[in-house]
């Protein structure tokens, strides 16, 4: 990596000294993957213009994102690139942490890379079936969930999870621990696979996300700081926070084009990649548990789907006909069939992010 070469030439230089701090490449991270993001954005919009690679809409929406079709989209090779460049320059790549969460996020890449590919340039409709997604979700969790279980990098917290708002409380899953790692990558992914339908919300909340988990890293593996907030030590953790800055460099990058309104989507791609990432992140700093909160709008847009699935069914095996909670699920599109801008949505689904993720680092003070 760049800051480990540069910090070597201290004797000659002594400002090469800063590398070796967190703090400066983890802030050298997020400013490196925002440029990677602003000067690719245009590029490859005008590649994926030139070979006409646009997205399709469902004909089941709102009727006013019929004009979005066409608009191109596997964003997320954007997002992607500019973490990869990111974390290689700044990162460093021995970490056991870091090589799990870059793991988890090129192996969800890979699998929306390939749905989107299938929907936008081979025009299957569906693109990549679901139950094949859920395989790739299921066995990136097993295999996280086996190293981080039976590791010696791990050992002594292999199996524990902190619990929010109590003090020095952990519980010990034991081997249903790798169960619960399974569960969380593969809800978050798909968490932020629905929330993916607005122009900039995904790209926003996942910034917001990244920045608490930041935050989250940076005190864990610093021995003082977690002994005075009663948070679980982690030491190796500190890459986490370089990785976590990345993210959200890259997600603001992104979201320049991505406003609304929006010159590109990042599809699957994206979205299954930020997913994972932001559940290896929970897992790999032992806050399963507070994913709740940081994550609170992602979470909220997965039960409306489940909500008004279960009650649609429920109601058309009783009454005859399906019968719905929401307007629309997931429930953005509630707010939009309410007549709410879709910039008005967002922005506020945006702030209701930024305060759930400020009451998640309240919690630290409450322990």
């Amino acid at each position: 990596m760049l800051a480990k070469f540069l910090y070597q030439f201290t004797d000659y230089f002594i400002g090469f000294n800063v590398f070796r701090y967190i703090t400066v490449r983890a802030a050298l991270a997020a400013v490196t993957a925002l440029l990677v993001a602003a000067w690719i954005g245009p590029r490859f919009i005008r590649m994926l213009q030139k070979y006409q690679i646009g997205e399709e809409i469902r004909t089941n929406g709102p009727e006013s994102h019929q004009a979005k079709k066409g608009t191109p989209t596997m964003g997320g090779l954007i997002i992607l690139a500019a973490i990869i460049i990111s974390v290689l320059l700044w990162a460093d790549l021995s970490n056991m942490y870091l090589l799990l969460i870059m793991m988890a996020v090129l192996t969800m890449g890979l699998v929306g890379f390939i749905d989107d590919y299938l929907k936008a340039i081979l025009k299957f409709k569906k693109g990549l079936v679901g139950r094949y997604k859920l395989v790739g979700q299921i066995s990136l969790g097993l295999l996280i969930g086996l190293v981080i279980y039976f590791h010696p990098a791990f050992a002594g917290l292999h199996s524990n999870t902190s619990v929010p708002f109590f003090k020095n409380l952990e519980i010990d899953l034991g081997p249903f621990y790798i169960l619960l790692v399974i569960f969380v990558l593969t809800g978050s992914s798909n968490a932020v696979n629905l929330t993916d339908g607005l122009d900039g919300l995904a790209a926003g909340l996942s910034g917001v996300a990244f920045i608490a988990l930041a935050a989250i890293a940076y005190v864990s593996s610093n021995v003082n700081i977690s002994s005075y907030l009663n948070v679980i030590y982690l030491p190796g953790a500190q890459e986490l926070t370089i990785f976590c800055l990345a993210v959200f460099g890259a997600a603001i990058g992104f979201l320049w084009y991505n406003a609304y309104p929006a010159e590109i989507f990042m599809g699957d791609t994206g979205s299954l990649a930020l997913g994972s990432a932001l559940g290896t992140a929970a897992v790999l700093l032992k806050k399963e548990l507070l994913l709740l909160l940081i994550a609170g709008v992602f979470i909220a847009e997965v039960l409306s789907v489940i909500i008004q699935t279960t009650w649609f069914k429920y109601t058309k095996k009783k009454y005859g006909e399906g019968r719905r909670i929401f307007r629309m699920a997931p429930f953005h599109h509630h707010f939009e069939l309410k007549g709410w801008h879709e910039s008005k949505v967002v922005v506020r689904f945006w702030i209701i992010g930024i305060l759930l993720a400020l009451l998640s680092l309240a919690t630290f003070k409450t322990q």
